[in-house]
């Protein structure tokens, strides 16, 4: 057996990786969000930042391939230009923050992002001013910012869209391909500084699989007359997920 798979299968803390990666499918599928809000806290207990950030970013990847041409059929593609582009200055800079954090320091900022971000979701904040082009470019450089030191690339975004005037359809769309260019982003950048560890990927592989039965299974069971209830459960999970993440527990 080759040696990255050996290593793989031996990781501390497995069954709970893959664990998180079936709730954070059943999350993203019947929210619409959340994959690493849930899962990145609880991994980064078991692996080094840079393998839970590729582990999240190829499950990422995956998850949303079947959908991807009628996003780019739906989106506004102007405006998914503009956050990849913001993406694309702020994302190495939050890799070169991952790479100089400690662990303890990684998770303590993981887990208190998440739980900042969660409470302006729950609590209904949202931006109220104009959409303008250099707000859209300020916001994908945030997320991509956050993307890069801890993989929380998606609520910015989320956020500024909440208080969009274009159709639902269309901000979803956006979304999908700017997370999708965000994860091809950051997979980028791990293979050229040299951090795409193969055990890493094998660990992916091995989390796939639950992640998209998950995805399936979450978005069977949505009703549409029930957003708010599910939107509930996934709030708490994702506080579960953070307070769980805190390095006070180990």
């Amino acid at each position: 057996m080759p040696e990255p798979v050996q290593a793989a299968i031996a990781t501390p803390g497995l069954i709970w990786i893959l664990a998180a990666a079936l709730v954070a499918g059943l999350v993203r599928g019947f929210s619409g969000f959340g994959t690493a809000l849930v899962f990145v806290p609880v991994a980064a207990l078991f692996v080094p930042p840079v393998w839970a950030l590729t582990v999240l970013v190829a499950m990422d990847l995956i998850g949303p391939l079947p959908i991807l041409p009628r996003a780019l059929r739906e989106a506004d593609r102007a405006d998914v230009a503009r956050l990849v582009a913001g993406a694309v200055a702020g994302l190495p800079i939050g890799v070169m923050l991952l790479t100089w954090l400690p662990v303890t320091l990684f998770r303590w900022a993981v887990s208190l992002v998440a739980l900042v971000l969660l409470g302006l979701l729950v609590s209904g904040w949202r931006y109220r001013g104009p959409m303008r082009r250099g707000l859209t470019l300020g916001t994908g450089g945030l997320g991509g910012f956050l993307g890069g030191s801890t993989g929380l690339s998606g609520p910015p975004a989320i956020l500024l869209y909440m208080a969009s005037p274009l159709p639902a359809a269309t901000i979803r769309a956006n979304l999908l391909l700017y997370l999708a260019g965000v994860d091809v982003l950051l997979i980028g950048a791990f293979w050229t500084t040299g951090r795409l560890a193969p055990e890493a990927l094998v660990l992916a592989l091995l989390a796939i699989p639950a992640y998209l039965v998950a995805n399936i299974a979450g978005a069977a069971i949505f009703r549409p007359g029930r957003e708010a209830a599910y939107r509930g459960v996934a709030y708490a999970i994702i506080a579960a997920s953070a307070i769980t993440g805190l390095p006070i527990w180990r």
